[in-house]
């Protein structure tokens, strides 16, 4: 044998068939949607998240998770249906894209958005699963075994904040997240004041804090005047970042804070398509850009974020308030980019910590390792999804 006919041989034994989608189902999470922060609150029964998952005739199944709720997905499944059907499951970013391409004129950014995103993270599912690799690696590599999740909570007034955050600190957790509740809302500066000190004297010094203001919430009543101040305010309790201070369209207000405030300004969550990100880092509104993987188009969309992110100078932290699915995508891109040292963890929230045979796991140093199983590297358990929805047989297979 030649070595041109050898190598011949190898080639043809790498090349992987084509794995056909043959039916995507979706499955509303219902009966214990965490709270919000939201002025009209989220009801336990409320669909604010869904699992989507790919089936193909190799017998493999990807799956993804959405923010938004799941009848609007089961509407997008329709819609995309003639699309995706016999579509190669083995190529996520050519199928994604031809999902947009086709669709955009529909409206960009909504529920089709939404709906692809999870279709996109199951797709990648899939590939890592057929190659026997973990997604990250696909993705770009391991940079990092394992990162350190912040604890995202909700604001209380003053005298609650200790209860808010120090179970939390007692499970290992040692950066943590405030956001949304009353900050901001009571037309006190004063109080806003004292639920950052108690939340910092709760943390301990030794711990990262952040702030989220929730401007993204209905009727935010502030400004830019009032973002101004609360940053230096916030700053002097060595707040890491100052999370949607503005409504989410204020792009000068948000260049102009950004140039001025003493702490990094990090936002980006209810933003769309990496179209829409562009402005907004070519112009200097963010030192930190937060897109959510399961609203932003997948982890096709979100890795070409973050890459542009980087020539820009800005910092990339995923927005993560969702399910046990999407910190598994969070996890694989984070151990794939140089620069991403943070993931968003819930807390307190049963689609994260409830869904999975082996739930997520902080180490003594208060990290989460990256998974190295296949695909997402996560796997659902039936018994466990069948607590949320009503349907559990039309997604696991």
């Amino acid at each position: 044998m030649t070595k041109a006919e050898s190598m011949e041989g190898v080639s043809k034994r790498a090349v992987l068939p084509k794995v056909a989608i043959t039916a995507i189902r979706t499955l509303p999470l219902i009966g214990e949607s965490p709270k919000g922060g939201w002025s009209v609150e989220i009801k336990p029964e409320d669909s604010v998240h869904a699992l989507i998952a790919v089936h193909t005739d190799a017998g493999i199944t990807g799956y993804g998770s959405v923010f938004t709720d799941g009848r609007l997905v089961e509407a997008g499944l329709q819609v995309l249906e003639p699309l995706f059907q016999g579509e190669n499951a083995l190529e996520p970013e050519r199928v994604a894209e031809k999902l947009h391409q086709n669709t955009f004129w529909m409206g960009r950014g909504g529920t089709l958005t939404h709906t692809i995103s999870g279709i996109d993270m199951a797709l990648w599912d899939i590939l890592g699963k057929a190659l026997a690799m973990p997604v990250g690696r696909l993705l770009g590599g391991r940079y990092r075994e394992r990162v350190r999740p912040y604890c995202s909570l909700l604001m209380e007034m003053p005298e609650r904040m200790a209860d808010v955050i120090g179970p939390y600190r007692e499970l290992g957790f040692r950066a943590f997240k405030i956001g949304w509740g009353p900050f901001g809302r009571t037309g006190s500066s004063r109080t806003d004041e004292a639920i950052v000190a108690a939340a910092r004297a709760a943390a301990g010094d030794d711990a990262q804090l952040f702030v989220d203001a929730g401007a993204s919430d209905a009727h935010w009543p502030n400004g830019l005047k009032w973002a101004l101040r609360t940053a230096e305010m916030l700053a002097a309790h060595d707040v890491g970042w100052f999370e949607e201070p503005l409504v989410p369209d204020a792009l000068d207000d948000f260049c102009t804070l950004r140039r001025s405030s003493p702490l990094p300004i990090a936002g980006g969550e209810v933003l769309t398509r990496r179209q829409v990100f562009l402005p907004w880092l070519a112009r200097g509104a963010f030192d930190i850009v937060q897109p959510d993987v399961t609203k932003v188009g997948g982890l096709s969309e979100q890795r070409r974020i973050a890459w542009m992110a980087g020539e820009f100078g800005v910092k990339y932290v995923g927005h993560g308030w969702n399910t046990a699915i999407g910190l598994a995508a969070d996890l694989q891109l984070a151990t794939a980019l140089p620069g991403c040292d943070l993931v968003e963890y819930i807390a307190g929230s049963s689609y994260l910590d409830g869904l999975l045979d082996e739930p997520f796991r902080l180490d003594d140093e208060g990290y989460l390792a990256i998974p190295e199983r296949p695909g997402l590297g996560v796997v659902l358990d039936p018994e466990k999804v069948a607590r949320y929805t009503a349907d559990p047989g039309r997604l696991i297979r």
